[in-house]
């Protein structure tokens, strides 16, 4: 067997949609908020790979390609701790994400917003992970227009291409 394929055998699978979000509304219906700081020693199109400081744990993870409809992708994900997260952003590749993570709850489902800053000020962007493609959730009031599967929404390319430079 390949090595690609033994190695993405024991990754989990994410199935994600992603939302642009319409007010500030989720603030209040969120239960829980924190800071992100995220590089990417990777940001190549076949997969990225991300070290993200929140609080006082660090992640190191390797996201694969998304699938056609952007929905599906193979996710790897280790805690390291904040230290090594500290050391491995000063090696990322330009561009550092900043942002304020809102978790709220809404029907049987836990929407994930998240504030940008820096370059990425103006930009909210809710997200919603599900158990299969399919599968059905209630949308809240200030959700808007979907984007999954634009990549330009995704965190590495907002990273390089920064939502400030949007014409």
């Amino acid at each position: 067997m390949p090595f690609n394929f033994l190695f993405l055998r024991y990754m989990a699978i994410e199935i994600e949609r992603k939302f642009l979000v319409t007010s500030e509304a989720f603030k209040k219906e969120a239960f829980n908020s924190y800071a992100i700081k995220q590089g990417f020693l990777n940001s190549h199109k076949e997969r990225t790979v991300r070290v993200r400081l929140k609080g006082d744990s660090g992640y190191l993870t390797i996201k694969g390609k998304s699938s056609a409809n952007g929905l599906v992708r193979f996710e790897w994900q280790k805690e390291i701790s904040k230290n090594d997260a500290e050391d491995l952003l000063k090696l990322c590749e330009e561009g550092i994400i900043d942002k304020i993570r809102y978790e709220v709850k809404y029907g049987n489902h836990i929407f994930e917003v998240d504030e940008f800053f820096g370059a990425n000020e103006g930009l909210i962007i809710a997200e919603i992970e599900l158990h299969s493609e399919i599968e059905s959730f209630e949308k809240p009031k200030w959700l808007g227009n979907e984007v999954t599967g634009s990549v330009k929404y995704y965190n590495s390319q907002l990273s390089l291409y920064p939502f400030k430079d949007w014409e």
